[in-house]
């Protein structure tokens, strides 16, 4: 899946607001929003077909937003990982919560 598929695709499949890269600092810096917890990362279980795999990591990122409380993320980073002989992969996510003004 191509990087643009990617930041296409996710922010459809999560509840919690999608905030891009390029936009946080500005954002942070308005203090329209401020950060709960930086560095988060999940790996995604295994799903059937890519698409799979983006929305079991969508989910993910909900609840961990739910739990850290906060509303939205920033995703820093994502990585596909070969985990068996046969190509199987894993989506691994990296993201910070962020809590911003309703």
């Amino acid at each position: 899946m191509a990087p643009t598929e990617v930041y296409n695709s996710l922010p459809t499949l999560t509840t919690s607001t999608f905030i891009k890269q390029t936009e946080v600092d500005e954002i942070i810096k308005n203090q329209k929003c401020l950060y709960v917890i930086k560095g988060r990362t999940y790996t995604a279980p295994i799903g059937f077909t890519a698409k799979n795999d983006l929305q079991n990591a969508a989910n993910g990122i909900d609840e961990w937003v739910q739990l850290d409380g906060g509303n939205a993320y920033v995703l820093t980073n994502y990585k596909w990982v070969t985990v068996a002989d046969d190509g199987s992969t894993q989506l691994h996510v990296d993201f910070d919560t962020v809590k911003c003004d309703d």
